[in-house]
């Protein structure tokens, strides 16, 4: 990378000579699971909007960070998928509602429930929702993707939990 240029120039000519090697890198740390190419895009993406001075100096190091966090947040975010579905599979949903075994709800039911459950939200509520819940996003990450401010996303965010399980609870009840 020769001369100086503007932080989005420098970003897409470091993009241009190191994405396959910054794409293994993602890729050993994940077994080349399918959510390799996007981590590795969501790495750029996150340097282009940075408000962060970057040179042609920092930029590797900038890049290998982001895309460790990255890669940190996609194993937490799987930890938490498998743990729930293992609490569902290891009959804990049974005790916790008192049902019999034709009575437990699928994955798939759960999910529709869910679906059902965000769709009663605002949009605002939405999207605070899905990006903590699908994206795994904390809530500062959140305040910034949606251009609000952190008390703000913290409360939608709260009130969306509790109208979503308030929702899941009230129709599991009727289900029995």
């Amino acid at each position: 990378m020769e001369g100086t240029g503007s932080k989005n120039e420098i970003i897409a000519e470091y993009y241009s000579r190191h994405y396959e090697e910054l794409k293994n890198f993602v890729g050993k740390r994940l077994a080349f699971d399918e959510a390799t190419e996007d981590i590795v895009q969501n790495v750029f993406l996150r340097l282009l909007s940075s408000h962060k001075m970057i040179t042609e100096v920092t930029l590797p190091c900038l890049v290998y960070t982001t895309a460790r966090n990255l890669i940190c947040d996609f194993w937490r975010h799987r930890r938490t998928i498998e743990e729930y579905e293992h609490y569902i599979i290891s009959g804990d949903v049974r005790q916790t509602f008192g049902a019999d075994a034709e009575s437990v709800y699928s994955a798939h039911e759960i999910t529709n429930l869910l679906e059902q459950g965000i769709a009663r939200l605002t949009d605002k509520q939405q999207a605070v929702y899905s990006l903590n819940i699908y994206e795994g996003l904390r809530v500062s990450e959140i305040s910034k993707r949606l251009g609000i401010n952190y008390k703000s996303a913290e409360n939608g965010l709260g009130i969306a939990r509790k109208e979503v399980r308030s929702y899941i609870r009230k129709e599991l009840r009727m289900a029995e």
